[in-house]
């Protein structure tokens, strides 16, 4: 098979290095199940061993080494192509909605908003913060979606800009999670970047 394009993302790449150039596309690799980022064995294990080790064939193996590099490239002209201030935007799952409705109602918080931001700190210089509160600021983006409120204020918004925010319940644990394709590197748990 022919590729129309060089791609940077090889089923020989070892996670860990994975991890470290292409961090705005770590979502994609812990979507197929692979959520040893940032375990001793990423130093050594390639894609290919990792995505195999999770029963995942030859052939998806080439899938996901092509959908990455499609993804990577996407998120990457994103990224150059900035839109302009007053276009700012995040994208919320409805995932993500249905699981903050729920929060609140078991809290009897109904009327409550989640603040979604960026705080100094963590291991990359950057953190995600999220916070349940009453309060919105005359600077916040308010995004509702499914009956929920979630805000971001102006400076976090420029820092996450084409980020998804969504819920996700693993075995590695269950969350808030930040899909950020302006981040130029990240901690292998994906909680903070830089």
């Amino acid at each position: 098979m022919v590729q129309s394009q060089t791609q940077l993302i090889s089923k020989d790449l070892p996670i860990g290095e994975f991890v470290e150039r292409f961090s705005s596309v770590i979502d994609v690799l812990t979507d197929e199940g692979v959520h040893c980022v940032g375990c001793g064995a990423s130093t050594f294990e390639t894609i290919e061993q990792g995505l195999m080790s999770h029963g995942k064939s030859v052939e998806e193996v080439d899938e996901f080494i092509n959908r990455v590099n499609n993804v990577y490239s996407e998120r990457e002209a994103s990224r150059v192509n900035n839109k302009p201030s007053d276009d700012l935007d995040v994208i919320i799952t409805d995932k993500a909605a249905i699981k903050l409705k729920d929060i609140l109602k078991s809290q009897n918080k109904e009327s409550y908003s989640l603040r979604v931001q960026v705080l100094k700190g963590g291991c990359s210089g950057n953190k995600y913060g999220f916070q349940i509160t009453d309060v919105i600021n005359v600077d916040d983006k308010v995004y509702n979606v499914e009956g929920v409120k979630f805000l971001v204020d102006a400076s976090s918004l420029k820092l996450l800009n084409g980020s998804k925010v969504d819920y996700v319940d693993s075995l590695q644990g269950a969350g808030f999670k930040i899909s950020n394709p302006n981040a130029k590197k990240s901690c292998g748990c994906g909680e903070s970047f830089n």
